[in-house]
Order: structure tokens, then C-alpha cells, then sequence
């Protein structure tokens, strides 16, 4: 444990130290704004780590477990051992955070780790590349940097773990390779998160959250909500309360905010650009092509047949569907595949507790967006499949072509807090007996008889508790 420790203490001296550096490295990959860099790199990174430390001494223990009458003077616990050699797979939107959380864990849980950031936020690449190793036992932990090539050759190695962020197509490539060594893996993908507005709600509020969410990030958030779904009463009740927060938030020029960032590359911007013929553009829509930099755009009336609804978003634009009511939302959820996230708002609270029950998602939140994933006290990952048209919002260059419309996976695992310390886990059934004491064991030796059988059903047997017999 001290080891441990020492190594994850070195982890909160990066982040002092380097915290300037790490602003820098954001803004310039992804003119991130400082505000957002330091909430979502930095201090969400520090309360992972702390929450580590502070129980990590608890995690670690044996973990005891009942016992049948037979082993009552026996030791049955789970024992919490390391994996061995792990790899992490980072992706460009949260350079920092989306390496160092799962770092955290897998230092936490024993393990040795090879991390390997992402080529794309080559600024925040170098950074972690130069500095990390100054920090950490390099005979433990290494940094590989580079593209396809490098990622192709670290894949065909045997890793005792692989945890993977990025785009699903990315995240078969890495399945199949773990495939070949029978390496377990997590896979920390995405989806086309749904947001519903019921008719009974507060529009100015709805407006302000829905936006932070949308536009934090400029939008490249793997949990952002990535349409809503409203009355046409609503939509028209939202429009203007919508524009009276993105002005309010990034004033009459978002372009001259220092408070809403750029899309990470031309690529990127190329894809998100051609997204902005769905429906009509009701708030937003210009683009600079040198700067990277598309407005906080709304798209309304959009139909489920235009681009925009046929591939996750991951950038600053957000469509309006039209639904007639709340059973048609809950029926649109469900006619699609499985999201990372799902959003529901309502000043009724049955209304939010009904599209819990009714839909299926990894993580849900009500009232809110985006705030799920600031509890470490909650489990975060995906479930399920769906859709996007091309290598996606984290592409790390492993393939350059799909088709509209494939099928895709949200992802599988979970982590943060206690759970990233699971995920790096080996949880071992452990039983240690007596060596004594063995009368208690002949019941279950040959030869076997009538009344051996009875004596070892009465000593193993497990009894459904509360219930009776009706005669």
C-alpha cells in the first residue's frame, strides 16, 4: 500500500505542478476555455485521486464473505489482487482526465501501466510524454506516444488488462486484438444521448442547463445531450429562452468568447459543418474554417431521417425532434439503440421517473446534464449499441472508413471512484480451512451412503427465507 501511495501522491504533485502547463496545452489543441480546462483536467482528476487515497487502505482489505455450517471455523474472503501490466488508450476531447482516472485506479488496484495518450491533442501529448515520467516509477509505468503505427504494435502485445476510450469502431479493433490473448478489457465508447423536455417544466431553467451541457466543450463531450426531444408547444417555449442563454453564457458573438472553445481538427470541423443542413437553423450556424470554429447552433424541426440524427454530434450543435407526447419520446428512445446517456426534464417528478423505468441508458440524469459524472460515488460506462457514420468523435486514426448508419456499442465496464479500483481488480475467491477437525468432512466421502446424503444436505443446504408451504 505505501508503494501505492507514494505513486498516487506523485500523480497530485503532476497536477500542482503542471497546472499552468496542462491550461496551455488545452487551449491550444482545443481553445479550451482556462474555466472548463481546470474544472474537467484538473479538478475532477484531484477528486478522484483524494477519494483514492482516502480509502484506499479499506478497498484494500480481505473481503469477507458468509459461510455454510460446515466452514464455520474456516476463512472464505475475496482477496483484491492486481492484473498485472495494464494499458490505457486515452482520446483528444479530455486528454488529461481520461487517462489519469483510470491511471488512478490501476495504481491503486497494484498494477503496472503503459499509457498511451492521444496523437490528435498533440500539445497535451507532449506535455504528458515530457513530464509524467519525471513523476512516476519508470520501471512501472511508460508513456507511449505516436499514431497508428505505434498503437497498431503496443495492441499486438500481451496485456494482463486493456481500458479503452474512443470511438467503437476503434474499440473493435482493440477487442479483436485483445481477443487474440483473451485479454479482458473495458471500452469506454458513446452514443447519441436522447434529452427530454416534458411540457411541465421551468423553460428558462431547462434552457441554462441544456446549454452549459451542450456547449461545454464546444461541445465535444462523450456524455453531452445530443438532441432533445419536446413538443412542437415546447420547442417554440424553449427557442427564445435557448437564445437567451448562449448569449448570456458566451455574449452576441460566441466567436469572441474566451468561454467557448474550437473543434480539435479540420476533419472534424469538415464533418460537423456538413451536419448543419438538418432541418432549419433557428439559433447559430456560422463557421470559420480557419479557426475551427462553429457557433452554438440549434437546429429545429429536425426529422429522424436527416444527418444530424444518424451519427453521434460531438460538437457544438444541437437538433430539436418534435414528439407528440411523452410516450412517443420514451418510444423513439427505444427504437434506437442504447445511449451512454439519457436526459430527462420535468417538474413533475413522476414524468423523470417514468423515462428512468421505461428506457435503458449507462447513466441517466434528471433535471441536469452532465453533473452524473461529477460524483465518483457513481458508476460510469455504456451499455448497449449505437450509431454513428464514420471513425467518430475520438478517432485515433486505427481506420478511416464506414458506412452511414453502423452499429456500434456504448461501451462495456464501468470505473470511477471505487469502481475504477474494481475494474483494475482481480477479485480472488479465496477459502482457507482447518486442518483439523476432520470428522466434520466425512459426510462428503465415498463410500457414499443414504445417510450421508442426508447429513450433507443438512450442513450445505441454502433455505429461500420467508416463505411457506400451503398444504
Amino acid at each position: 500500500m505505501e508503494y501505492r501511495v507514494a505513486q498516487l501522491e506523485a500523480l497530485g504533485r503532476f497536477l500542482d505542478d503542471k497546472k499552468q502547463e496542462i491550461l496551455e496545452a488545452t487551449e491550444l489543441d482545443m481553445g479550451k476555455p482556462s474555466f472548463e480546462a481546470f474544472f474537467s483536467e484538473i479538478l475532477l482528476c484531484k477528486n478522484e485521486l483524494n477519494i483514492t487515497l482516502n480509502n484506499l487502505s479499506h478497498w484494500m482489505k480481505d473481503e469477507h464473505v458468509d459461510k455454510n455450517l460446515v466452514m464455520q471455523l474456516d476463512s472464505a474472503f475475496i482477496r483484491k489482487d492486481p492484473y498485472g501490466v495494464v494499458l490505457i488508450i486515452a482520446p483528444w476531447n479530455y486528454p488529461i482526465h481520461l487517462f489519469l482516472v483510470p491511471l488512478i485506479g490501476a495504481i491503486a488496484a497494484g498494477n503496472c501501466a503503459i499509457i498511451k495518450p492521444s496523437e490528435i491533442s498533440k500539445n497535451t501529448e507532449r506535455l504528458i510524454a515530457e513530464t509524467l515520467s519525471c513523476y512516476l516509477d519508470n520501471d512501472c509505468f511508460a508513456i507511449v506516444t505516436g499514431g497508428v503505427p505505434e498503437t497498431t504494435r503496443l495492441l499486438e502485445n500481451k496485456f494482463d488488462y486493456i481500458f479503452f476510450t474512443g470511438s467503437p469502431p476503434v474499440g473493435r479493433i482493440v477487442m479483436t486484438a485483445a481477443a487474440k490473448h483473451l485479454t479482458p478489457v473495458t471500452l469506454e465508447l458513446g452514443g447519441k444521448n436522447p434529452c427530454y423536455v416534458s411540457d411541465t417544466c421551468d423553460v428558462t431553467n431547462v434552457a441554462r442547463r441544456v446549454v452549459w451541457g451542450r456547449f461545454f466543450n464546444a461541445g465535444q463531450t462523450c456524455i453531452a445531450p445530443d438532441y432533445l426531444l419536446c413538443t412542437i408547444e415546447m420547442q417554440e417555449k424553449l427557442m427564445p429562452a435557448l437564445r437567451e442563454a448562449i448569449t448570456e453564457f458566451f455574449g452576441p458573438n460566441p466567436r469572441e468568447s474566451p468561454d467557448f472553445g474550437r473543434i480539435v481538427n479540420d476533419k472534424q470541423f469538415q464533418r460537423l459543418r456538413a451536419l448543419l443542413c438538418s432541418g432549419r437553423v433557428a439559433i447559430g450556424g456560422q463557421t470559420d474554417e480557419a479557426e475551427r470554429y462553429i457557433a452554438p447552433t440549434v437546429l429545429a424541426d429536425v426529422l429522424p431521417s436527416d444527418p444530424a440524427m444518424q451519427e453521434e454530434i460531438f460538437g457544438p450543435i444541437l437538433p430539436i425532434v418534435v414528439i407528440a407526447n411523452m410516450d412517443e419520446a420514451i418510444d423513439f428512445i427505444n427504437a434506437r439503440p442504447r445511449p451512454l446517456a439519457l436526459y430527462a426534464f420535468s417538474c413533475d417528478s413522476k414524468i423523470v421517473n417514468q423515462v428512468l423505468e421505461q428506457t435503458s441508458s449507462g447513466g441517466f440524469c434528471g433535471n441536469d446534464t452532465l453533473m452524473h459524472l461529477t460524483l465518483t460515488s457513481l458508476p460510469f460506462g455504456g451499455v448497449g449499441r449505437s450509431k454513428i457514420p464514420s471513425p467518430g468523435h475520438w478517432e485515433i486514426g486505427l481506420i478511416h472508413d464506414l458506412s452511414y448508419g453502423e452499429e456500434w456499442n456504448s461501451g462495456l465496464g464501468k470505473y470511477h471512484g471505487k469502481f475504477t479500483f474494481d475494474t483494475f481488480s482481480h477479485h480472488r475467491g479465496c477459502l482457507h480451512r482447518n486442518m483439523g477437525l476432520e470428522t466434520l468432512n466425512t459426510p462428503r466421502y465415498p463410500p457414499y451412503t443414504q445417510q450421508k446424503l442426508g447429513l450433507l444436505t443438512t450442513t450445505f443446504e441454502v433455505k429461500r427465507r420467508g416463505t411457506c408451504t400451503l398444504l
